[in-house]
């Protein structure tokens, strides 16, 4: 088996010594998807954390990170951040607001420390997965350690029935 290249989402937990997994599987360019990444993994979709970078009306970037076959309340994850409104990024500004591209997003290492919120459910689990950097590679680690070191503030991010 070839060696694991680390991704810099990975050298920077090396560096502040958290714990974590590098969770290889087999992408598709066709189905990004993170119920794909799921499925891949042989793991429950709850557990499998998406990364998605938004506009504030006011307040700029930010970073929400929610379970995989959940949708971003657009109207909880502004009023999280302090504002009235927040749309999606345009996925062509993407790579020059973060420095990755979609379906290797990771709430790690981006361009820029934008602000970052965790849908409240990451705590249900020991450990969630998240993208390492690059399509095909997943980071598995504590949502307590996530936390931590991307000072993210945990709130109910997600559109409820």
């Amino acid at each position: 088996m070839k060696k694991l290249e680390k991704t810099n989402a990975a050298r920077l937990l090396d560096k502040a010594k958290i714990d974590y997994r590098l969770i290889p599987y087999e992408f598709d360019p066709d189905d990004l998807a993170a119920q794909h990444v799921a499925d891949s993994l042989g793991e429950d979709i709850n557990r499998v954390f998406k990364t998605l970078v938004l506009r504030g009306e006011r307040n700029g970037i930010f970073v929400c990170v929610v379970p995989g076959n959940c949708e971003v309340d657009l109207k909880k994850a502004a009023r999280a951040f302090g504002d009235k409104k927040a749309e999606m990024v345009a996925m062509k500004e993407l790579l020059g607001l973060t420095g990755y591209i979609r379906g290797g997003c990771s709430p790690i290492g981006m361009k820029k420390p934008y602000p970052v919120f965790i849908h409240s459910t990451a705590s249900d689990f020991d450990s969630i997965y998240i993208s390492a950097g690059q399509r095909g590679l997943q980071l598995c680690l504590s949502p307590s350690h996530l936390v931590a070191f991307c000072r993210a503030t945990v709130a109910d991010l997600v559109v409820t029935d």
